[in-house]
This record gives structure tokens, C-alpha cells and sequence, in this order.
């Protein structure tokens, strides 16, 4: 990346000449950029990305960070921004729409009417989103195909994915989280999130600093007391207590040993076998367990003695 950073696409006029600002944006350019190459987002030389634009900060801010990479030729894709407009109570529909414009962004803006259906399907009393959002994927699926893209691109970041992996472990009773590249279930899209080395704190001073027109994702009312918050107030408990918990949790999504988890569809357990030789030491049996289990069993410096 060039050391002139006022040679800049217009999204990012007006800008904060702050030392502080720099280091924020360069940190997460350099972590957009580590995982768009560390998942092989980039998948040919004429692909075409639908970014998907809420209105939040997260979305803003990977806006941004794509055009950035894409204006300084580090990221050869070909950018279209969306936004679906759900007909939501109270949602601004002229804001991004004038954003994108202004910015000079090629977009889609799409109104589909999901909020009636969630309204008319869900109970009273129970949370819209997880219906929402399934609605609102099947649409961002239908557009990707009319505009010829081969990604939906979302705005999902490393916290985000830890609270999805704690609310799976905690009430799905499975290890499992939003991966940042995926197929969809038709096998012709994949699903991509470059923030997901990027943490929520990073994007919220992002979106901030730029002053960009930020939309509420709370437009429905459904939010309070939902599972992800209470996960997001267990996290934020943590982090305070030991800072830089975070971060270490989010390595150990990257660091899994099927081999000391439980699953025997991950590691075949039954076919396990002890490798080398019975030998004697003194009359008493020494079995030559499999090395893995040994390091992992004992610390190097442990000494195991037989009465």
C-alpha cells in the first residue's frame, strides 16, 4: 500500500488527519487483506462481489476497507454495494441510497417487504430475527445471480463470531461458527466476511470518525433480551476482567484438534492403535503409546514411575 494516504477514493473525504485514525484504518486494511488472502476469498480474476450495505457501522466500515483495497489495485474484484430495504417501521429508505450516490459507489437498492411476513409468521412475544434474516439471505441470493456475482459479501466481524460460537456451544449444544468463506446450500454463491479478523470495537471508531450516516438495526423492536445479547455481556464481562481475552479465544477457532475434542465423526477414536513394541524395563511392561498422546497427556519434564 502507497505511504500517500490523500490519494483516497471519495468515501473516505473528510477523513481524520489523527495519527490515531491512520493506525485504526491501516490496522484493519491489514486485517481485511490477511483474510481475504488466508481464506482465498478472491476466487478468479473476473469476480464480482455484492456487498451487502445495512446502514450499520460494521457494513460501512466494509464498505470502505473493499474500496480502499480495490482504489490502491490490492483487492481485483468488481464491487457492487446493495442495500435491501425490508420495509421496516421508520427505516430512513432515502439515506444509503443518497450515501451511495454521493460516494459514487455502483449500487442496488432493493425493496422487498419481509417485515409483513415476519410480523404475520412469528408470535407474539418471540424475536423476529432469526426469520428475518433468513428472508433478507434469500433475497441478497437472488440478486447476487441477476447482477452476476459470484459472492455475497457481509459485514460479519471477529466479535460477531465469537458470540455466534458461544450462543451454538450454549444453546445449540454444538461447536460451531460463522466460517469467513462458505458455500451457500445451492453451491453456486459463496458467502464471504472479510472483517473477520476485524474487532467491533475497531469498526464502531471506523464509522464513527468518518461520520457516516449510521442506521439503527433496532428499527423493529425485537431486540431486548435476546440470546446474542446476554452471550455479548458475557464476553464484554471477560474482557474487562482479562483484556485481550478476545482476541486469544478467536486464535483458538484457528488452532482446533479434532484429536482432543469428542467427536468421533472428526477423528476416528476406534481405529486408534499403541505403535511400537511391548518392551521390559525392569520386569514390568512399557507400553510405547502413540507419541501425540504422550506430549499431550504429560509435560515433558513429568517423570511416570511404577510401584
Amino acid at each position: 500500500m502507497t505511504k500517500d494516504l490523500d490519494d483516497i477514493h471519495p468515501i473516505f473525504h473528510g477523513a481524520p488527519r489523527t495519527t490515531e485514525f491512520r493506525k485504526l484504518r491501516k490496522r484493519i486494511v491489514r486485517n481485511v487483506r490477511e483474510a481475504v488472502e488466508q481464506y482465498r476469498m478472491v476466487d478468479r480474476s473476473d469476480a464480482r462481489w455484492l456487498v451487502c450495505l445495512s446502514g450499520g457501522k460494521d457494513s460501512y466500515t466494509l464498505l470502505a476497507i473493499l474500496i480502499e483495497l480495490k482504489w490502491r489495485g490490492l483487492l481485483p474484484v468488481d464491487l457492487l454495494a446493495c442495500n435491501l430495504d425490508q420495509g421496516q417501521p421508520g427505516f430512513p429508505a432515502t439515506v444509503l441510497p443518497e450515501f451511495l450516490e454521493n460516494m459514487g459507489v455502483p449500487s442496488r437498492i432493493e425493496f422487498q417487504d419481509t417485515y409483513s411476513i415476519v410480523v404475520d409468521k412469528v408470535p407474539q412475544g418471540r424475536t423476529y430475527c432469526a426469520l428475518c434474516s433468513r428472508l433478507r439471505r434469500g433475497n441478497l441470493y437472488r440478486i447476487a445471480r441477476e447482477e452476476g456475482c459470484s459472492a455475497v459479501v457481509l459485514g460479519h466481524h471477529r466479535d460477531d463470531i465469537l458470540e455466534t460460537f458461544f450462543m451454538n456451544l450454549f444453546h445449540g449444544g454444538r461447536l460451531a461458527t460463522m466460517p469467513p468463506k462458505l458455500v451457500n446450500e445451492e453451491g453456486d454463491l459463496f458467502v464471504l466476511r472479510p472483517l473477520a479478523h476485524v474487532a467491533e470495537a475497531d469498526c464502531e471508531k471506523f464509522a464513527r470518525s468518518m461520520n457516516y450516516p449510521i442506521i439503527p438495526c433496532d428499527l423493529c423492536g425485537s431486540q431486548d433480551g435476546l440470546q446474542r445479547q446476554q452471550v455479548k455481556q458475557i464476553l464484554d464481562s471477560w474482557e474487562r476482567n482479562s483484556p485481550g481475552r478476545r482476541q486469544v479465544m478467536f486464535r483458538a477457532l484457528m488452532n482446533a484438534r479434532p484429536s482432543h475434542l469428542l467427536d468421533p465423526k472428526l477423528w476416528d477414536f476406534a481405529g486408534l492403535t499403541l505403535s511400537g513394541e511391548v518392551a521390559m524395563e525392569e520386569g514390568v511392561p512399557n507400553l510405547r503409546i502413540g507419541v501425540d498422546t504422550i506430549d499431550t497427556a504429560l509435560p515433558r519434564s513429568t517423570e511416570v514411575k511404577v510401584n
